[in-house]
């Protein structure tokens, strides 16, 4: 199984990693809440540019990104734009959402990127990810229902086929079997195909056990609430970092 490495971060050796993410809508607001995720336990930080009121100015962008890079080092830093569909904050085009990646990582600044499996512009994105030296998160997120355990795990093998560095999905349940269902997808996954990392998640406050005993069916990162949490069920990473580690396996 592949370890991702990022200076003395290593996803998919030892407990489940914490990441934390970055919610503010203006450069004022990201630096108080750094300021409050610096004091957390955490593994590694997502900066969800989709709520950035600025983010079609691509000069701003790269600015904040400096700042935030200048803010968080050595912490290693996931930039994620989450699309409209895919439940984010704003609605841009396809070839703008390619833009965006593609110059953000052109910039050095960030050592993840996380990609949509099904934006129409994957295999572009890919390309640039991979002559850049960034880490591709592969993403698919599912806010109305838990698909069936064979499309959960064609999801993630077909980012796997993709040349993803690590996988991830995460669902709605609308009953306390979906959760099941996700964490026998991500067992099956993780037991029989993987050969990288990967991350699941059960949303909301029924699926909540799926962040904490994630380890155990193969999960290898969850994501934990500092200011303000990214998703319905994120439990607050001090407490998550601690139960994580509680619950590891020596």
């Amino acid at each position: 199984m592949k370890v991702v490495s990022i200076r003395d971060i290593h996803i998919g050796k030892g407990a489940p990693k914490v990441i934390v993410p970055l919610m503010g809508k203006t450069l004022e607001e990201l630096l108080l809440e750094i300021k409050t995720i610096k004091q957390i336990n955490l593994d590694i930080v997502e900066w969800r540019a989709d709520l950035l009121e600025d983010i079609e100015d691509l000069t701003k962008v790269k600015q904040i990104l400096t700042m935030i890079r200048e803010e968080l080092y050595p912490i290693p830093l996931l930039f994620t734009f989450r699309t409209h569909r895919e439940g984010g904050n704003k609605t841009i085009e396809d070839s703008y959402y390619e833009i965006l990646l593609v110059e953000v990582m052109k910039t050095k600044e960030i050592d993840l990127v996380d990609v949509e499996l099904f934006s129409p512009k994957v295999n572009e994105i890919i390309e640039s990810a991979k002559e850049n030296d960034v880490i591709i998160v592969m993403s698919n997120h599912d806010f109305d229902r838990t698909p069936a355990k064979e499309e959960i795990i064609w999801r993630l093998r077909r980012m796997q086929e993709l040349d993803a560095d690590i996988a991830k999905i995460a669902v709605m349940p609308n009953k306390a079997s979906d959760v099941l269902t996700l964490l026998d997808a991500t067992h099956t996954m993780h037991s029989l195909y993987a050969d990288r990392p990967i991350i699941t998640m059960s949303m909301a406050s029924t699926g909540a056990i799926s962040r904490l005993a994630g380890e155990v069916f193969g999960s290898a990162a969850t994501f934990g609430s500092g200011v303000t949490s990214s998703a319905p069920g994120q439990i607050p990473a001090n407490d998550l970092k601690r139960i994580l580690e509680l619950l590891h396996t020596k």
